[in-house]
């Protein structure tokens, strides 16, 4: 079942690739008592996620920080490669969710088969705002769709949610 506005965030614990080595990452510390935007890409080095949707959010984190909003991104990749893909795009203050295994993104409901295009199980595009690990807004986008998971459409969700509070 897609997980749904109101719900909470599954805890889950992940691997990060830090300058110590792998470490373990739980949901619970990258959620709680914060406010978060997590986009998900369906791969790190893929064409729009490399070119548009990690850029976006590089570009705007100051925006979000002025909120008080942390950003982080997900993607069923190891940590290697999304350490290797953040450092490439200098993403320094966005966390790099690596969920190799896909069982946070299965936890979502949120995977998808990408076998067609030889990627194997990943995790659809999408946006979700949550305050203190409750999902406040959900943005999945079609299949081949970029446009309600980008920076910009969160700021907007970010700028609603503040102003209806």
């Amino acid at each position: 079942m897609t997980i749904k506005t109101g719900d909470k965030i599954p805890s889950v614990t992940l691997k990060e690739l830090t300058a110590s080595g792998l470490q373990d990452l739980s949901t619970d510390k990258v959620f709680a008592g914060k406010k978060v935007v997590m986009f998900s890409v369906p791969g790190a080095f893929t064409p729009t996620c490399s070119a548009k949707h990690l850029p976006g959010f590089v570009q705007n984190l100051g925006k979000f920080k002025a909120e008080g909003v942390e950003i982080a991104c997900l993607s069923v990749n190891d940590p290697f490669v999304m350490k290797a893909w953040a450092t490439e795009h200098k993403a320094e203050g966005i966390t790099i969710l690596a969920d190799g295994n896909g069982t946070f993104t299965k936890a979502l409901g949120l995977e998808m088969d990408g076998s067609g295009y030889g990627l194997g199980q990943r995790g659809q595009r999408f946006a979700l705002y949550a305050e203190n690990g409750v999902v406040k807004s959900l943005a999945i986008e079609k299949p081949g769709a970029f446009e309600v998971s980008s920076a910009e459409a969160m700021l907007k969700v970010v700028g609603e949610k503040k102003a209806a509070a």
